[in-house]
């Protein structure tokens, strides 16, 4: 019988509002039942207005629910509290972005509700069989914030280069001689920090006059990002692309010289992965999970425009620098492919359960 996994989360189940977490979630399902195993997603059935109460009230219900034919019980982030310790079988507890972490640079009604989600995670990891993470940051954030005494198992987000790659070489694109293309692709949250590459776009419009900003994404911080962008008078330098579709983006990917993300907290960061299957060099700030992600690029210091700019410029200077760092990135994504992450994935709970055979029936490369 094939290993049949259980993966519960609240989280929407579409880019625009699940943003990277829904990728990881996703991506690595499919690579699983690629390898023979058997994954039933368990998401809400009603949408409340209020995503934390939707959150709350569908983790709740959850408690009535049999998941007794499941060899393995994946929760994500705080989905899955109520289960974790309460019967006895495997539950994971895979943490994609800690909340607690996530919720020191919001405000207001939001950081309250985050206040809320975190307490469910912390929860949720102190009981759960096994915790994962992505990174050593999200790691290390998880034994610091929720007191956890052993630390997490890293398994990497993973990204289908097989699909990127594809849908590449179906949607062809190339930069503008005429112009230095820098693209940035993210969720408008305040940790993105992208009122640092608005400053940095100014500061760098005189010295660089080919410059060109395109901007990927949509969330609550657009409002406040716009009145920035006309005050700076940077309507001729940046441009807002919105949310696109995964065409769209793949052109917009190979029409950029550089990619750029100051976020200062990164749980891992998936767009740096698909900016690397593309083939670009990539700025980032050095934060959160960015070095150990980005390692083949240029870490400007967080928090810190002129810093942010300095890194642009350089690799808008020395064409060799940009090609050597995305001939490495090129290379270094591959240890993130979706194959590779779901093997690793599958090690880990044998590792953590030697005598249980989470075995597939998928030949004998099979975990």
């Amino acid at each position: 019988m094939p290993l049949r996994l259980a993966f519960v989360t609240s989280t929407p189940l579409d880019v625009v509002r699940g943003s990277g977490t829904f990728h990881g979630i996703a991506t690595l399902a499919r690579a699983l039942e690629a390898l023979g195993c058997e994954v039933q997603l368990v998401t809400p059935r009603l949408r409340w207005p209020v995503y934390t109460l939707e959150r709350l009230w569908f983790n709740e219900r959850l408690r009535w629910r049999d998941f007794g034919g499941f060899d393995v019980v994946v929760g994500f982030d705080m989905d899955g509290y109520r289960l974790a310790g309460g019967s006895g079988g495997l539950h994971v507890a895979s943490i994609k972005g800690v909340i607690a972490d996530e919720m020191r640079f919001e405000r207001g009604a939001t950081r309250a509700s985050m206040c809320i989600q975190a307490a469910c995670e912390r929860r949720h990891v102190r009981r759960a069989s096994l915790v994962m993470t992505t990174s050593h940051y999200a790691a290390g954030r998880l034994q610091e914030l929720y007191g956890l005494t052993e630390k997490p198992r890293i398994v990497p987000e993973a990204i289908d280069l097989e699909g990127w790659r594809e849908r590449f070489a179906q949607n062809p694109a190339a930069p503008d001689p005429g112009q230095f293309t820098v693209l940035s692709v993210c969720r408008f949250y305040p940790r993105k920090r992208l009122e640092l590459l608005l400053e940095a776009a100014q500061r760098l419009r005189g010295r660089i006059p080919e410059l060109q900003v395109r901007i990927v994404g949509g969330g609550p911080e657009a409002g406040r990002l716009r009145r920035i962008w006309r005050e700076k008078r940077l309507e001729k330098t940046v441009r807002w692309l919105g949310d696109v579709s995964p065409d769209v983006l793949a052109r917009a990917y190979q029409r950029c010289d550089v990619f750029v993300l100051p976020s200062v907290q990164e749980g891992f960061g998936i767009v740096f992965l698909e900016a690397m299957a593309a083939g670009k060099p990539i700025v980032a700030a050095r934060a959160g999970a960015a070095p150990e992600v980005v390692a083949q690029g240029l870490l400007a210091k967080p928090e810190n425009a002129e810093s942010l700019a300095r890194a642009i410029a350089r690799l808008h200077q020395d064409r060799a620098l940009r090609d050597s760092l995305a001939e490495r990135g090129w290379r270094a994504v591959e240890q993130f492919d979706a194959p590779k992450v779901a093997q690793a994935f599958l090690g880990e709970l044998s590792a953590y359960e030697p005598d249980r055979k989470f075995r597939l029936d998928a030949g004998p490369d099979a975990p």
